[in-house]
């Protein structure tokens, strides 16, 4: 029904930045809400970032003022632009969307295929 393409993950050193972006295809109907969420080894996934369709932004608070999460619509497109990196920001980041579908009106949430981000000099 619905595929979140993810990209941008890598290795950076500590202090440097990365940007990771999500694209969203498929039968949709409408984009509630998307965003990144991470885990890192041995650690519960968290909300890194996630802005709804109203462009209201939710940010954890070990990333404020150092990511911004912006989105193109017209793409169905999110991109997370990661700065001053640290080697705790090193984990798993997967996408999620609250979609609408054709086959499924009630928003649901998907996930992308996950994008590997190290911090590590």
């Amino acid at each position: 029904q619905v595929q979140l393409v993810e990209s941008g993950g890598g290795l950076v050193q500590p202090g440097g930045s990365l940007r990771l972006s999500c694209a969203a295809s498929g039968s949709l109907v409408k984009i509630w809400a998307m965003g990144y969420y991470r885990q890192a080894p041995g650690k519960q996934r968290e909300l890194v970032a996630t802005i709804t369709d109203s462009g209201s932004t939710n940010y954890a608070n070990s990333v404020k003022g150092r990511f911004t999460l912006s989105k193109d619509n017209a793409k169905s497109t999110v991109y997370l632009q990661m700065n001053s990196l640290s080697p705790e920001d090193t984990a798993v980041y997967y996408c999620n969307g609250r979609i609408s579908t054709v086959q499924r009106l009630s928003p649901t949430d998907y996930w992308g295929q996950g994008t590997q981000v190290t911090v590590s000099s």
